[in-house]
């Protein structure tokens, strides 16, 4: 690293006390930086990595205290964390008792570590307390899930719901949905069964979404239309769940472009719906907390990888619909210490050494300044939507403008491969809006620890 760009990032840089992660004064100038944005991305470099899962959490409970925000949304699937939005929210019809059992959807699919961790229930309880001294309940802050993974038990949702407002239109959405029952509960089948061409059931689960928003007023003036206040919308976001899974797994053997664009773009989709439903819901202007992976959230614009070609995410997405000084993005990363994951898919949680960074990596570039300048932990501000032109430094855009690697680990970690199975080259100052590097981490403790994991 040339001492100019060392005294480049000095200049820029604000340094991060880790010791002290609540402190306000780390995220004074990001929170400064994001001015009045509605729409607060907050990322990972891995699914396995305690200090991003607490930090964004700290970060979380400022926004929600200090500039009003009333919705997170995070990288899980539906219906599993509509059960803990319930629990945080203080639902009449909840019946879990602790975070921990408002967590317990989350035990059906891997990663079980993902959401069922101690950063996460710790969060959960702190969302409800906070909600608990709220005087009206349209003011409470909620907790949702965008993914599209859960297809078969978003189908058990809307029948669920229909039973209560319809049983015979129950009754023709679970004939509909039972023709997936010849592939066992695995969405994988139903892909490599379309791929020889065989028939697809697209035609019946648009009808079943299409029939379930038709009849909507319908069911709401009905006996049981209104039992927490948001139902129909849960069961149309189970709806739309199922008809863009099926799309998804139909076209999984196509490429990865293909199905990570439905992902995504179902994505952005939910967090737009959701936006949209509270502003009706709560006659205010909604202002929402986004939770997922750096490869999610930081503009898939910046990425120069032959891979990521033709690919868009959800932070591009999102500031394509909303526009720049609406929305800010927060990226992490870091070099050194253990990481949660698994080897494959649909094995236990494993606790990992970290590779240090690749050579030509921007985990390298800062591991060798904390080094130099015995500097670990620091933020970087790269755009700003505040009128103070202090916060962003255009000589740290330029040094850092790359392209150089980025890691992206996520459930899966292969450190004999780190350059092919998780590095991308990015430009940093375009992905995000504002980034915090920690040169040394540690793993994210599951609250069902296995043997692999390094407990007994």
């Amino acid at each position: 690293m040339s001492e100019r760009v060392v005294n480049t990032l000095k200049r820029g840089i604000s340094p991060f006390n880790a010791n002290n992660p609540s402190s306000r004064e780390n995220y004074r100038r990001i929170l400064d930086a994001m001015g009045d944005a509605k729409v607060v991305m907050i990322g990972e470099a891995s699914h396995g990595t305690h200090e991003f899962y607490n930090i964004r959490a700290e970060i979380t409970k400022l926004l929600i205290e200090e500039k009003g925000f009333n919705a997170v949304v995070v990288e899980a699937d539906w219906p599993d964390a509509y059960r803990l939005n319930r629990y945080v929210q203080l639902g009449k019809h909840d019946r879990d008792k602790t975070a921990e059992e408002a967590l317990s959807d989350f035990r059906s699919r891997f990663p079980l570590w993902m959401w069922r961790n101690t950063v996460v229930a710790e969060f959960a309880d702190w969302l409800r307390n906070h909600n608990k001294g709220l005087e009206r309940k349209h003011e409470r802050v909620a907790f949702y899930g965008m993914d599209l993974y859960s297809m078969y038990s978003s189908m058990e949702a809307v029948v669920e719901y229909l039973h209560k407002v319809s049983p015979e239109d129950a009754k023709k959405a679970k004939e509909a949905y039972s023709l997936f029952d010849i592939f066992s509960g695995n969405p994988q089948q139903y892909g490599f069964w379309t791929g020889l061409g065989r028939p697809s059931l697209e035609a019946e689960v648009v009808k079943t979404l299409e029939d379930l928003r038709e009849k909507g007023e319908e069911y709401l003036k009905g006996v049981g239309g209104l039992i927490d206040g948001d139902e129909l919308f849960y069961a149309e976001q189970n709806a739309a769940l199922v008809r863009n899974a099926e799309e998804y797994y139909r076209k999984m053997y196509h490429s990865d472009a293909i199905t990570w664009n439905l992902r995504d773009k179902h994505m952005a989709d939910c967090i737009k719906s959701l936006m949209n439903f509270h502003r009706r819901k709560q006659e205010r202007e909604p202002k929402t907390i986004i939770w997922a992976h750096n490869s999610h959230l930081g503009d898939a614009r910046a990425s120069s990888t032959r891979e990521s070609y033709g690919k868009w995410n959800v932070g591009q997405l999102l500031r394509e619909d909303f526009g720049l000084d609406q929305t800010f993005s927060i990226g992490f990363g870091t070099s050194l210490g253990t990481v949660t994951a698994a080897d494959k898919w649909d094995t236990p949680a494993t606790l990992y050494n970290l590779k240090p960074g690749i050579k030509g990596s921007y985990e390298e570039l800062f591991h060798s300044f904390a080094e130099k300048t015995d500097t670990p932990n620091f933020s970087l501000i790269f755009r700003s939507n505040s009128p103070d032109g202090d916060l962003v430094d255009p000589a740290i855009n330029k040094a850092l403008a790359g392209p150089l690697y980025e890691r992206y680990i996520g459930v899966i970690y292969k450190p004999n491969t780190q350059r092919q199975s998780h590095c991308t080259l990015v430009s940093l100052p375009q992905e995000f809006d504002s980034y915090i590097y920690l040169d040394r981490t540690t793993a994210l403790r599951p609250l069902d620890p296995t043997p692999s994991w390094g407990l007994v």
